[in-house]
């Protein structure tokens, strides 16, 4: 029997470490060479694709005759895409921004197979409504330093998950890795796959997930 291609995800995130592990698998994990610079004509839909190609095509060098998965997650409102803060004030202003109001994630997934370069990208998209903040509540977060590093200053599977009055999509993508098109990808090469992937979107049994049901 033919052993599987190495799976490979280009990522340093424990949050995708942790959604790709819900799938049995064997894979392993590398830092991407790759520097996220925002396009000023593209949207958020646009440089998360880009990203996430861009992450996966800076590790085919390393991992020849492998299936690498490379992952972004960008945020979007009405005014335009937000990113990491820059620091604490930062994070409250972003905050301030978002509440009570709706805004976007965008989260792209580029896969792509080395050993005879077919590739597949994806994009989900995940309307998020937030409800009205008051500004000790966002003084208290942000004093938690946990939005200091997460895309639009907030964790939806953290603390933040307070803030939320409604999501509507993909929490696995809005974490930062929808399973299902990886799920896809692989089942087309004959690997197997233990999870039954809609049984888990069925039970949400993983972080807070029930809480947006």
């Amino acid at each position: 029997m033919k052993p599987d291609p190495r799976i490979v995800l280009a990522s340093t995130s424990i949050r995708r470490k942790e959604i790709l592990s819900l799938m049995g698998i064997r894979y392993e994990m590398t830092a991407p060479n790759f520097e996220e610079h925002w396009n000023p004509s593209h949207s958020a839909k646009e440089d998360a694709i880009a990203f996430a190609l861009g992450k996966a095509q800076s590790v085919k060098g390393t991992f020849p005759q492998s299936i690498l998965i490379g992952s972004d997650t960008l945020i979007e409102d009405a005014e335009g895409k937000i990113g990491k803060p820059s620091g604490p004030d930062d994070a409250k202003r972003i905050l301030h921004r978002l509440q009570g109001r709706q805004h976007h994630i965008w989260t792209a997934i580029a896969l792509i197979d080395t050993h005879d370069g077919s590739a597949d990208i994806s994009v989900e998209q995940i309307e998020i409504q937030m409800r009205q903040i008051h500004r000790d509540e966002i003084d208290r977060y942000v004093g938690t330093d946990e939005p200091l590093d997460k895309a639009g200053a907030y964790s939806l599977q953290g603390g933040g998950r307070r803030f939320i009055k409604k999501l509507k999509g993909d929490y696995l993508a809005a974490v930062g890795l929808p399973l299902r098109p990886i799920a896809t990808f692989l089942r087309h090469r004959q690997i197997h796959i233990p999870l039954d992937i809609e049984r888990l979107y069925l039970e949400k049994n993983f972080l807070n997930w029930k809480e947006y049901s």
